[in-house]
């Protein structure tokens, strides 16, 4: 025992140090705090607010008209002869400068802007996916940052009691009470549990440092607990609002929409767009001058190989798009009635624990001590039920901490905005 505790003392004197100079030590980690901080520091998060400012600057972009064309140039310039390159000599020799514009139409605009809007779209479903993918990996973090600690604290409070075993077990064979065959029980039950508490110590320092990865430093704060598990809001039933929320469907229907749009442009693009042209020409001073006024019109001669096509391209992946949002559904549907089940029985198996099996196991412990005391038992009777106990409760935690996980995937299913940083 104090070979081991040799081992720790440096790191849990320095950890103690910190968070006494840092004023940790009275401001326990909530899960509330830990999802906000996750969400503050994930550089994704940040990358896709800027990517979805963007979108939605693309969109805003698309609808005003194209921007006009100035067009400058010579016409008819002579290059042999007398007046060869001359600018004002041949009176059909011009100077022109002019200007040209696109007209699409306001529907064809329109259609463009929500075209990109749809992108917008996509770009933001992604980025709930990844601020609840966030959360729900900050949320298991801190599970078994909470339920490593809370392990621990068991073992060491075995320990504790253990040690006091030892010293009877010790006392009473000194006093010829008691055969030297207890003490090294009692002996090695505590090396037991100072092995055990070395573990759950490791399992303790790698959770902290699992959450670490989504808070930073406040991963040294001590978890304020326990999380609550007890409830969901979809436990009371799993309806398809509940189903449109998860953040994979959400990315599926906006690229349903995205298709969607693309279907309607392509529909627009059917017709053709206008373009105007105006020009001014300059010619020589002994020559009058000119404007030009021209309309173009592209001419669809084959709409049924090329624009219809098109179009029928665009519809089929619209096919495409929505038959992947349904086999999607189905599939997370499954999923997640496999997922709210296990997490019911999770309850039903601790609510069983906390009335049967704990209290049945702390009751034996308790007659085997008493048994032990009055002269009826011996003291491996006691170890063994001790044991047994430790191992129960140990369980339970477990258990409870694979409900709470359980709890969290569910419960973080769509993003909780309540968590994020605020500007």
């Amino acid at each position: 025992m104090d070979f081991h505790i040799s081992l720790w003392r440096p790191y849990l004197g320095a950890l103690m140090m910190a968070l006494a100079t840092s004023g940790w030590a009275a401001e326990p980690l909530t899960l509330a705090d830990a999802l906000r901080i996750a969400a503050g520091r994930s550089q994704l998060l940040a990358a896709n607010e800027s990517a979805l400012s963007a979108a939605r600057k693309m969109a805003d972009a698309a609808y005003p008209l194209p921007d006009p064309v100035l067009k400058m140039g010579v016409d008819n310039l002579p290059i042999n002869g007398a007046d060869r390159f001359s600018l004002t000599r041949d009176f059909m020799t011009m100077r022109r400068i002019g200007i040209m514009q696109e007209l699409p139409s306001a529907e064809k605009r329109k259609l463009r802007a929500q075209r990109l809007s749809a992108d917008a779209l996509k770009v933001q479903a992604d980025q709930q996916m990844t601020l609840s993918s966030v959360q729900r990996s900050t949320a298991a973090a801190w599970i078994d940052r909470y339920y490593a600690q809370a392990l621990r604290r068991l073992i060491e409070e075995q320990v504790e009691e253990a040690k006091l075993q030892v010293q009877s077990a010790e006392t009473a064979y000194r006093g010829a009470r008691g055969s030297q065959a207890d003490v090294f029980a009692a002996r090695g039950a505590l090396s037991s549990l100072q092995d055990r508490l070395s573990q759950a110590l490791r399992q303790e320092r790698n959770a902290a440092l699992m959450l670490a990865r989504w808070v930073g430093p406040d991963a040294e704060r001590p978890p304020d607990g326990p999380p609550p598990w007890q409830t969901t809001y979809l436990e009371h039933g799993l309806t398809v609002d509940h189903l449109r929320t998860h953040p994979d469907l959400a990315l599926a229907a906006a690229v349903v929409e995205a298709a969607e749009a693309e279907a309607r442009l392509a529909n627009a693009n059917r017709k053709s767009d206008w373009t105007v042209e105006a020009s001014y020409s300059q010619r020589g001073s002994a020559f009058g001058n000119m404007i030009s006024i021209g309309v173009s019109l592209p001419l669809q001669l084959d709409r049924a190989n090329r624009q219809d096509q098109e179009l029928a391209a665009k519809l089929a992946l619209v096919d495409e798009a929505k038959a992947r949002y349904e086999d999607l559904l189905r599939n997370h549907e499954a999923e997640l009635r496999v997922m709210l089940g296990d997490w019911q029985t999770g309850k039903e198996r601790l609510a069983r624990y906390a009335s049967e099996v704990i209290p049945a196991a702390q009751q034996r412990a308790e007659a085997a001590l008493a048994a032990y005391q009055g002269g009826k038992g011996d003291l491996a009777s006691v170890l063994s039920a001790r044991r047994d106990a430790i191992d129960v409760r140990a369980q339970a935690l477990t258990l409870e901490m694979e409900t709470a996980r359980q709890w969290a995937q569910l419960n973080f299913l769509a993003a909780d905005h309540s968590h994020q940083e605020q500007p």
